[in-house]
């Protein structure tokens, strides 16, 4: 499902308009994208978690030539699956 997919579902499942529904998911992403900048947590009871993790820096390998190389230290936004959704999508 992409993103259109994802507001004609909204729109259905809300009457909302699609504009509308399209403005609504632009928003949410906003919102989440901001807060996990901020280093919070976004937290949706049921649905999941979605929250910024720090990867410490690390030895690798340059895969063109095998030499090792530093990777340096970063932040990678993560999400974690709330037991109801975890939940619903095990279902048989």
């Amino acid at each position: 499902m992409n993103k259109s997919e994802l507001v004609d579902q909204i729109s259905e499942k809300s009457d909302l308009t699609k504009k509308d529904s399209e403005k609504a998911l632009n928003a949410f992403i906003e919102a989440v994208t901001e807060a996990v900048a901020k280093d919070d947590k976004v937290q949706l009871i049921g649905f999941g978690t979605f929250e910024r993790r720090r990867r410490e820096e690390r030895a690798g390998r340059d895969p063109r030539t095998g030499e090792p190389i530093t990777i340096p230290a970063s932040n990678s936004p993560a999400f974690k699956a709330g037991k109801a959704f975890k939940d619903a999508v095990n279902q048989k």
